[in-house]
C-alpha cells in the first residue's frame, strides 16, 4: 500500500490551490501550474492541506503518484526547481543567446538547443563551465537538463563531457602498455 499517498500536502501562505472537476490548478509567486488527475482518485483541500484519496482499487497505482505531482507543483510555484550542469573538456563551452543554448562540445559544428518557454537557462557568474537550468515545473527542468547532458555524456577516461554538478564519473585507467 502507498505510504506517500496517505500524506497530506501542506499549502504555504502565498500559494492558492483550486480543484475543478479532474483538474488541479496551483498558483503561487513564481507562476501557475495545472494537472489533470485520474477518475480513480479524489483530490480535496482541507485546512491548508491537499488530500488525495483513492476511490477504487484501480486508484492504488495513481494514488501516490497524484500526491507526489501535486506536492511538486506546490513546491515549484513557491520555491522553484534548479539543476546545474558542468562542462569539462578543452575548448568545450556553453553560450546562451535569448531562448537558444549553443554548445561547443568537440563536434565539427556547434549544437543549438531551443530552450522551452517555461525554463530559464543562465551561465554561472563565477565559473565559466557551469550553467543553471531553472523553472517551476520539476519535470520540464529535469527533462531539459537531461537532454543537454545527453548531447555529450562524460566519458570515463578523461572525464570530458557534460555532467550534473556534484555527479561522480567513475574513471578508468586506460592503456598501460605504453612504457
Amino acid at each position: 500500500m502507498s505510504r506517500i499517498g496517505k500524506l497530506p500536502v501542506a499549502i504555504p501562505e502565498k500559494v492558492e490551490v483550486k480543484i475543478t472537476g479532474n483538474n488541479v490548478e496551483v498558483k503561487g509567486e513564481k507562476g501557475t501550474l495545472n494537472f489533470e488527475f485520474s477518475n480513480t482518485v479524489a483530490v480535496k483541500v482541507e485546512e491548508n492541506n491537499v488530500i488525495v484519496e483513492k476511490i477504487s482499487d484501480d486508484g492504488k497505482a495513481l494514488w501516490g503518484t497524484t500526491r507526489a505531482v501535486i506536492a511538486n507543483m506546490v513546491e515549484g510555484v513557491s520555491v522553484g526547481y534548479s539543476k546545474s550542469l558542468e562542462i569539462n573538456g578543452v575548448g568545450y563551452k556553453f553560450e546562451v543567446q535569448g531562448q537558444k543554448l549553443i554548445l561547443s562540445i568537440g563536434f565539427s559544428h556547434k549544437v543549438e538547443m531551443i530552450v522551452p518557454s517555461d525554463v530559464k537557462v543562465e551561465a554561472d557568474a563565477k565559473l565559466k563551465n557551469v550553467i543553471h537550468v531553472s523553472g517551476i515545473d520539476k519535470q520540464l527542468v529535469g527533462q531539459f537538463a537531461s537532454k543537454v547532458k545527453a548531447k555529450k555524456k562524460p566519458e570515463p577516461y578523461k572525464g570530458k563531457g557534460i555532467k550534473y554538478v556534484g555527479e561522480y564519473v567513475r574513471r578508468k585507467a586506460g592503456k598501460t602498455g605504453a612504457k
